[in-house]
């Protein structure tokens, strides 16, 4: 039988700090922005499970957060830091006779020749405290859907195990919005059609999918639904396919010279960056966030193919802010650029 681990670090970007801070330990912490709860659209990255116990969340901005845990404490964020320590609980991974699949700072998927997983799951688990002092929950299934899904049953730090023989009982009569790739927009369209549950989902035909969502996505829906999923562990190096930059304004933009002025800036910035890297760039969007949160992003691929020239895609990234509507001001905007893979 195949068997796949997923390793999920617990609260990670709080537990890095906590490790440097002991002394925080069992006190609510949130890690956001500059760290300063009252400055303006700064948001939260990570909780620790205290501070979420207040309703703390990611992406909450730390001016809410405050107000409905005052006793927090703020920290400012520092990407160095969580990479340093991601790197250190992959190296504990991969000493281990297994595939390791790297997804981001603090998840990984393992595969291999597994006999026994609750095992395995229990001593890489245990390697990883030793050696890095951080914790996480292990999910244990027979595809990477089943593995990740039965990690956040683990949460925090424990073992679970989620099978095709099971998924249907445990999984069957929670929202469809549950399902590991279903977002908002893709609830939302579910809701449309009567498809609340994960089994009213399993149940559907692909057929009657394909007119909302399209044949690609039509075909997957029902299948993850019923549990299905990808079995393929890949070993090689991530590497990025695209690269953003965002800035949330302290005031307000209206003047649409200044909002052209900040997307350019934004695109070269991300240009140079991305030639540094030794990338091409295949496609720009731009992404709007108005003061109502209403947050559209428009993408277009770049005509003459991959490119380095900033001009190009400071040009692309301009000439897209013409499919927006300028009726409200905008708190956020945004620059993202696909890149050409490399051989």
């Amino acid at each position: 039988m195949t068997w796949l681990l997923h390793v999920d670090m617990d609260q990670f970007v709080a537990a890095v700090e906590i490790l440097r801070h002991p002394e925080l330990r069992g006190r609510p912490v949130v890690v956001g922005g500059a760290g300063d709860p009252t400055a303006r659209r700064q948001v939260v990255s990570t909780a620790s499970y205290e501070a979420r116990a207040h309703g703390v969340h990611s992406g909450m901005p730390l001016r809410r957060a405050a107000q409905l845990c005052p006793e927090a404490v703020f920290l400012a964020t520092d990407p160095a830091a969580y990479s340093a320590a991601s790197e250190r609980v992959m190296a504990v991974l991969r000493r281990f006779p297994v595939d390791v699949e790297v997804w981001g700072w603090d998840e990984a998927f393992i595969g291999g020749d597994i006999a026994d997983p609750v095992t395995l799951a229990e001593e890489l688990k245990a390697a990883v405290f030793a050696e890095t002092g951080l914790t996480c929950a292990i999910g244990i299934g027979e595809n990477k859907l089943q593995a990740k899904t039965a990690a956040r049953f683990g949460k925090p730090g424990g073992v679970h195990t989620l099978t095709s023989a099971v998924w249907l009982d445990v999984m069957g009569p929670r929202p469809a919005a549950e399902l590991w790739g279903v977002g908002p927009k893709t609830t939302r369209k579910l809701d449309e059609l009567g498809l609340h549950t994960v089994a009213e989902l399993a149940a559907t035909p692909p057929d009657a999918l394909v007119e909302r969502f399209g044949p690609r996505m039509a075909a997957w829906l029902p299948v993850a639904a019923a549990g299905g999923g990808d079995t393929h562990i890949s070993t090689e190096p991530w590497v990025a396919r695209s690269k953003s930059r965002e800035n949330t304004y302290a005031e307000d933009l209206s003047d649409p010279a200044d909002i052209a002025r900040e997307v350019a800036a934004m695109a070269r910035a991300l240009t140079a960056d991305v030639v540094a890297d030794g990338r091409e760039i295949t496609h720009v969007a731009v992404k709007v966030r108005y003061v109502s949160f209403f947050t559209p992003t428009r993408e277009s691929k770049l005509r003459a193919g991959p490119t380095t020239d900033a001009g190009v895609v400071e040009q692309a990234a301009v000439a897209l802010l013409a499919k927006f509507e300028w009726k409200r001001p905008v708190r956020l905007l945004g620059v993202r650029v696909n890149l050409a893979m490399p051989d």
